[in-house]
């Protein structure tokens, strides 16, 4: 199951963040902090898995934005993969082209 997905920029700000199971606001910050600093000082070598407390992330990057997405120990990390790029896919195709600047407007479509 799904526990959050966030969104990115290479300076650590989380541009869209949406959970799926209750989390203090207080717990928010603090999570996205030290999932963000783990996923940003990874290598393009290094694999897009992690295991992180109780639950796995699985983050994409592109361009100047990552995509991550904290998952449980039971979910396959390959179709949450192919999710993320699949999601990416679709904002492409839909607004032309995928940046971080219009991350408002894809919240408002998507998760309102």
């Amino acid at each position: 199951m799904i526990k959050f997905f966030l969104m990115v920029n290479k300076q650590g700000q989380t541009r869209l963040s949406r959970y799926y199971e209750h989390v203090e606001i207080n717990k928010r910050t603090m999570l996205e902090t030290e999932v963000i600093k783990n996923c940003l000082s990874r290598s393009k070598d290094e694999c897009s898995f992690i295991e992180y407390k109780d639950f796995k992330l699985v983050y994409r990057q592109y361009a100047a934005l990552f995509i991550v997405v904290g998952i449980d120990q039971t979910e396959n990390e390959m179709a949450v993969y192919e999710l993320i790029h699949n999601f990416v896919e679709v904002l492409d195709k839909y607004f032309s082209r995928v940046v971080s600047e219009t991350l408002n407007v894809y919240y408002e479509i998507f998760f309102l």
